[in-house]
This record gives structure tokens, C-alpha cells and sequence, in this order.
């Protein structure tokens, strides 16, 4: 997978994997607190630590993913005038929140951009925000870099 963008993809819950379908558990459980601690929460959904901490920053349920978080997108862009306006026009388009916006100084004709967005107004899936900005004049890349 190295030098290839991520992708998504919407499961069945029930074809998961075990290990994966307790971590979106036991993550939901630590996010209610019901559980107060990772080893509360993977006892009680019979899990073991290393499979949590293995998956936990990799699996979502399809709600939290799309409606309760907050994306770090990482692009390069081409240092020309108005390219980071028009990215930040195309997340407003499709409802993304912008929280915090960070670019570095130009080095040889581009720039690393980090943009911080709060998904809960999505028109669309986060994959599909990543298309249109790849499509976006001036930007090179673009990808998830945390959520």
C-alpha cells in the first residue's frame, strides 16, 4: 500500500471480523463512558488490548465516521494564487467545517497544507470530499492524515 492513497470501504457489521467489530465496541463504549478505561472496555467486550490498540484508529462505525468527527487532511498544492482558496471553497461546497488551517512556506513550486474538519455537515463521505479536492486545480495530493 505504500505511495497509494487509502481507501474506504462501508461493511456489513455482520461480516466483520470479531476483533474488528468489539473495537468499534469498545470504542463506543469508552465514547459514552460506560467504560472509563481501555482495559474496562475490552473486558467487557472480551477483547484483547493489543487487537484494540491494533485496530482502533482504523475501524469507525459508518455514523461516527461520516457525522461525529473531526478529519486532518494533509495536501501539497501548488504555490499559486488562490489554490488554497479554491480547496477551502470545495470543502464549504459539500459542508465540511473548517477548524484550522495550516500551510508551509513553498518549497520549489509547492507548499504542504494540513486542514482540520469537522464532518457533521458532510453532504457527502469523506472519500468523495478527497475526490473532488484531487480534482481541485493545484493540488497534488490530498489524503486523510488523522481523525
Amino acid at each position: 500500500m505504500a505511495g497509494k492513497e487509502p481507501r474506504f470501504f462501508l461493511v456489513q457489521e455482520d461480516i466483520l471480523p470479531e476483533a474488528l467489530y468489539k473495537t468499534v465496541q469498545a470504542k463506543e463504549l469508552l465514547m459514552s463512558g460506560e467504560a472509563a478505561t481501555v482495559n474496562e472496555a475490552v473486558e467487557r467486550v472480551q477483547l484483547s488490548r493489543s487487537a484494540f490498540y491494533k485496530y482502533k484508529d482504523k475501524v469507525y462505525s459508518f455514523y461516527r465516521w461520516n457525522r461525529d468527527q473531526t478529519v486532518i487532511l494533509e495536501m501539497l498544492l501548488e504555490h499559486r494564487s488562490g489554490v488554497l482558496s479554491a480547496v477551502l471553497n470545495s470543502i464549504a461546497a459539500v459542508g465540511g467545517n473548517i477548524i484550522t488551517i495550516n500551510q508551509n512556506i513553498p518549497q520549489q513550486g509547492v507548499a504542504m497544507a494540513t486542514v482540520t474538519i469537522e464532518t457533521a455537515n458532510l453532504k457527502c463521505d469523506v472519500e468523495n470530499m478527497l475526490k473532488l479536492l484531487r480534482n481541485t486545480l493545484g493540488v497534488k495530493t490530498a489524503k486523510v492524515l488523522g481523525a
